[in-house]
């Protein structure tokens, strides 16, 4: 499977996943769950959905000027989807807080891809 493909099907999965989580969330866990942790889901949901978004872009980006850097961005935000919002989801849902410590390991997953995703997007800007 080529990157550009992968990237639309983990984001679009990513995104099916992120609105089946904040159903979940919503209509199970609101009332099983202290407040602040309901809230650290949340996040875990929110940041989820922005990077899936982030991930089919990349991915569309990808396939029409295939660069280093825009692949990187797209396994950056992949990245960061499993460690932000994956410990913030293990962590609200099971109590342990040392799984917080992983949390801001995807949040510079995030912000690598970010960048990462400037950069590409400056090399294409370049060459038009």
């Amino acid at each position: 499977m080529n990157t550009p493909r992968l990237f639309l099907v983990l984001g679009a999965l990513a995104g099916f996943f992120s609105v089946a989580f904040g159903a979940f969330g919503a209509h199970v866990l609101q009332d099983r769950m202290s407040p602040h942790m309901f809230d650290i889901f949340n996040k875990a949901v929110h940041y989820q959905g922005l990077h899936a978004l982030a991930i089919l872009f990349t991915g569309l980006l990808l396939s029409a000027f295939p660069t280093s850097s825009l692949r990187w961005a797209g396994i950056c935000f992949i990245t960061g989807i499993g460690l932000f919002s994956g410990s913030l989801y293990a962590l609200s849902l099971s109590g342990i807080r040392s799984l917080g410590a992983i949390t801001p390991l995807g949040g510079l997953s995030f912000l690598a891809g970010w960048l990462l995703l400037a950069i590409g997007g400056w090399k294409y800007g370049s060459r038009t």
